[in-house]
């Protein structure tokens, strides 16, 4: 008497933990009532041998490479079989001619939990499925169209390597292998989101990363507990330290070479499928404002750019403040000619400082967000046209005073000039909290929140790590790749604050 069916509904409540049977079609029916109403999925079948076994192909179209399914699965099977003597063994041993000698796919996996079958052919996989056996083979068959790999639209680099990430996993771990040649550097892979089941991967040296570091970072992903994961930003705001802080606490790229750079100093990187931006940690702040390119370009011209950008940092935070600071309550400290020139400027305007920085400061950063949603073509126009007319006609109309249109310019500039997205968009809303300080207190306010933002980045952490280190605590060996860089050659120990285990860069042969 033929088996009985199971339920359809117990089916889709308990396939994660139900086994594949020996009978092929009560195998081929769970699978239909997991994927019905699927048009998608391709149930092929089969008879494999003289004996004329009957046998089903399961795999998703669009998932799976069509031309790799028919030319290295469907043709051996079908027509090498063929080959089979009529007696080919028991059940187990057939299988495993079958996929020892007839199925040329580079990877096969054999699998008998339903559950971990249909993650596999969700994910691009082919599954074979043949009568009288209780397991599956697991063929890989990816194959889906992907964008092609091109340069960054993020971090543009005048020296150095073009490449960025892609949104393909397995693309982005070979750009990192391709610099990484080392059988220490270790991929693991891992499945995140209860419906995305996004695939995952944490990339280190295990002779140089951090064992308390990696552990950590292993253990927060593991109590993610999400329906999906569709980008990195998901995952960054689940494991970073202080969810409350403005500041990022976990670093991203989309430029292999600075990724590869970051794991060989000893940190952990997190590749997520589906996002081209790749997780490094832990994260100090100091690394915020040097770009790659640095490390491209000789040691004084890159420690100049990085003088350079910190000036920029300071005036893209406290510029605004102190003119108003200035305007309001100091002004015997202006010079006596430029205090006249600005007293003569808004003379006719009639807000304070602070309102009339607030409007241009407000102004500019609608203007900035809506050059960013635009198309480019468009985008580009709206911000640059835009800021020239709406400030032009302010000044005329007497709304602003032209030297707060310089002021609120110069900002925006300098804000630019901050190689992390994140940070500068960090010190864009302290900004506005800064100039309302100034324009309440004066100097005594700009400075009471400095040393209160000051005191709230010491306190932070990244996985262990001071984010302030190695500024504070100090650590003067590594304070040469902050502030300036020193050339390669001098650069002989990894910092210490990341990790201790193989500080040992390189070997010094100056003397």
């Amino acid at each position: 008497m033929a088996r009985k069916l199971p339920d359809p509904q117990y089916i889709r409540d308990n396939y994660e933990y139900m086994y594949l049977t020996k009978d092929l079609k009560e195998n081929t029916y769970i699978f239909n009532t997991l994927l019905a109403g699927n048009n998608d999925v391709v149930f092929r079948n089969i008879k494999i041998g003289r004996r004329k076994i009957p046998a089903c192909l399961i795999y998703i179209d669009g998932l799976a490479d069509k031309s790799l399914v028919a030319h290295n699965v469907l043709f051996p099977l079908m027509i090498e079989t063929q080959k089979i003597d009529e007696n080919p063994g028991t059940g187990d041993e057939f299988f495993e001619r079958v996929r020892e000698l007839f199925v040329t796919i580079g990877e096969v996996n054999v699998k008998d939990k339903i559950g971990d079958v249909m993650d596999d052919l969700l994910s691009g996989e082919t599954v074979l499925l043949i009568d009288g056996i209780k397991k599956a083979l697991i063929l890989s068959t990816k194959g889906w169209e992907g964008r092609n790999i091109s340069e960054s639209t993020t971090e543009s680099y005048v020296r150095g390597p073009k490449e960025a990430f892609v949104e393909t996993l397995r693309i982005n771990t070979s750009m990192l292998r391709r610099r990484i040649k080392h059988p220490d550097f270790v991929i693991e892979d891992m499945k995140i989101g209860k419906y995305s089941k996004t695939d995952v991967a944490i990339a280190y040296i295990k002779s140089i990363a951090d064992d308390k570091v990696l552990q950590e970072v292993k253990k927060r992903l593991k109590k993610i507990q999400i329906d999906g994961i569709i980008d990195s930003g998901y995952i960054e705001e689940f494991i970073e330290d202080n969810p409350f802080s403005p500041f990022p606490q976990i670093a991203h790229s989309e430029k292999p070479d600075r990724i590869a750079a970051e794991i060989l100093e000893g940190k952990v990187a997190i590749i997520v499928d589906g996002s081209p931006f790749v997780l490094t940690v832990p994260a100090v702040f100091a690394q915020f404002f040097q770009a790659g390119e640095d490390y491209y370009e000789r040691y004084f011209l890159s420690s100049a750019l990085r003088v350079l950008r910190i000036i920029a940092m300071i005036t893209a935070l406290l510029f605004p403040s102190i003119y108003i600071a200035e305007t309001t309550f100091h002004q015997e400290m202006i010079p006596t000619q430029l205090a006249i020139s600005i007293a003569a400027q808004r003379e006719g305007v009639p807000f304070p400082a602070l309102l009339e920085a607030l409007f241009m400061e407000v102004t500019f950063e609608i203007l900035r967000e809506a050059g960013i949603r635009l198309p480019m073509q468009v985008g580009q126009a709206v911000s640059i046209v835009g800021g020239l007319v709406i400030g032009q006609a302010a000044v005329q109309a007497g709304l602003v005073s032209p030297a707060m249109v310089i002021v609120v310019a110069m900002t925006g500039i300098a804000s630019f000039a901050i190689p992390a997205f994140n940070v500068a968009i960090t010190f864009r809303l302290l900004r506005f909290i800064i100039m309302i300080a100034a324009g309440t207190l004066g100097f005594f306010g700009i400075i009471m929140v400095i040393m209160m933002v000051l005191a709230h980045m010491a306190s932070l952490e990244s996985f262990g790590v001071p984010y302030l280190s190695p500024i504070t605590p100090c650590r003067s060996q590594e304070l040469t790749d902050v502030f300036m860089r020193v050339p390669w050659w001098a650069k002989i120990l990894r910092p210490r604050t990341i990790q201790r285990k193989n500080i040992i860069r390189q070997e010094d042969k100056r003397g």
